[in-house]
């Protein structure tokens, strides 16, 4: 089967209208969707299917036993299919059974189109990826003040003092970070501090918008505005008005938007699309990235000007992995507020757990740290969480071990730290031969990666046939 071929979709679903939305959703985000109203019919259907499936989606409208069986009933049948829960239930209870019962992630209505596919993607990832654990809804988040922000590592710290300081002015608050640090948990604790604390806190994900509904959104539109528009819209900024508007991922806006964003914070007026007359607003703006702006602009992908305007008071912060000594009072912290989601006592980890934890590097941050907490007392039937409860996180070390040991066995060569640059000038004075030149870069190159040719040959932009000639032409030897 190619895999290459468009990813597939049970979607198990007895409301046919339901179905009809969910499917032209998926369908229009690249998902090939098969129907099926019950779990019978998924099954028979499974079995005659010609084609993959990648994820099946179940649609529960009871929270009763009988709801939470037709998941086991199918994780049982087939075991290797990841499930995805899609209730109006809002309940822990039911989303804590459901998960038990097998479902991979459960996402309450109503919800929006990017969180159900986003869902959907992370079922669904390849099975190599199995160490990135799949995300679970953190639909009972709990809103934090700067005193109930946990950490002590100093660059934490700083970041935090930091956006306190701000919190009180009205400055423009921009928080750089990688994706799962906690950025929108700093945004809602100093909307919490500031002087806009009465008015709304609105959070716009730049990412999730399509490009051409992204002016209708921020900045609304008249009645007739364009074709279907059939009614007056109000955008997020008029609905920030006397509030804060949190812009997350905020490098993703356009050219155009950008340009209409720096109008707005240059005069305080948005023009809704189509308005004869402009409305002046009174909003707080705090934007978040996950990458550096700063690098955005040098590369000439964002309006130096409205970074500037954005970056009244930057804010970084830092990686999970750089605040390591943090990660035990993370810990208690998370499965303290877990506890009072699944309406328990808190959980303890035991010390081997710990060290589990703290030997991982957390590519997804704080947000992983909690969803593989939560999946972990979700599953465990004690009160204290063991090694043996973090079986993902075991596999990815050992995966990562394993490709440190086969590393290991490469021949010893030259390391960055050994050839630290490549001089052009000669102890003459004059500029070397670029014979010479270039063959002290391939040595560095084929030293700092550690001899993975391939590799050389990529960060070089050269082709491989072409390193191969040249390590000749040099006289450059090369192990293996």
């Amino acid at each position: 089967m190619r895999r290459d071929s468009p990813r597939g979709l049970l979607l198990i679903d007895s409301e046919p209208a339901q179905a009809g939305l969910i499917s032209a959703l998926a369908q229009r985000a690249g998902w090939r969707v098969l129907k099926a109203p019950d779990i019978d019919s998924a099954a028979a259907l499974i079995c005659s299917c010609e084609h993959r499936l990648d994820v099946a989606l179940i649609d529960i409208w009871s929270p009763g036993d009988e709801a939470v069986r037709s998941v086991a009933d199918l994780r049982k049948r087939f075991t290797e299919l990841p499930i995805v829960v899609v209730t109006a239930q809002d309940s822990v209870d039911l989303a804590v059974r459901a998960i038990r019962a097998g479902a991979r992630d459960v996402v309450i209505k109503p919800v929006a189109a990017s969180r159900l596919l986003a869902a959907l993607d992370n079922a669904g990832a390849a099975p190599g990826m199995s160490g990135e654990l799949r995300p679970l809804a953190e639909k009972w988040a709990v809103e934090l003040d700067f005193a109930d922000l946990v950490g002590s590592a100093p660059n934490f710290r700083r970041a935090v003092d930091t956006a306190m300081r701000a919190a009180a002015t009205t400055a423009t608050i921009l928080i750089e970070g990688e994706s799962g640090v906690g950025k929108d948990v700093l945004a809602h604790a100093i909307h919490r501090a500031s002087q806009q604390a009465n008015g709304p806190l609105i959070t716009v994900n730049c990412g999730a918008i399509p490009a051409n509904l992204v002016e209708s959104e921020l900045f609304g539109h008249e009645q007739g505005a364009f074709a279907g528009a059939f009614e007056r819209r109000l955008g997020m900024f008029a609905h920030a008005d006397g509030g804060t508007l949190f812009l997350d991922e905020i490098g993703n806006l356009s050219a155009d938007t950008q340009a209409k964003l720096l109008r707005v914070l240059q005069t305080g007026e948005i023009w809704p699309i189509g308005a004869v007359a402009a409305r002046r607003i009174s909003v707080r703006i705090i934007a978040a990235t996950n990458r550096r702006l700063s690098d955005e602009v040098a590369r000439g992908r964002f309006r130096e000007d409205l970074f500037y305007r954005l970056a009244v008071v930057p804010v970084a912060l830092p990686p999970l992995r750089q605040r390591s000594a943090d990660l035990e009072a993370l810990s208690d912290h998370l499965l303290r507020r877990i506890g009072d989601q699944l309406g328990v006592p808190p959980f303890g980890i035991e010390d081997a757990a710990l060290t589990l934890l703290k030997s991982y590097e957390w590519p997804g941050n704080m947000r992983q740290l909690h969803n593989v907490l939560f999946r972990a007392a979700i599953h465990c039937r004690g009160d204290q969480l063991t090694a043996a409860d973090f079986p993902q996180i075991a596999e990815a070390l050992t995966r990562r071990d394993t490709k440190a040991a086969a590393n290991d066995d490469l021949p010893t060569l030259p390391t960055a730290s050994q050839i630290r640059s490549v001089p052009l000038f000669g102890p003459d004075g004059h500029v070397r031969p670029m014979e010479e030149i270039e063959a002290e870069l391939i040595r560095l190159a084929i030293g700092h990666y550690r001899g993975r040719m391939t590799e050389v040959a990529r960060r070089l932009q050269i082709g491989r046939s072409t390193l191969y000639r040249k390590l000749g032409e040099l006289g450059i030897e090369q192990a293996g």
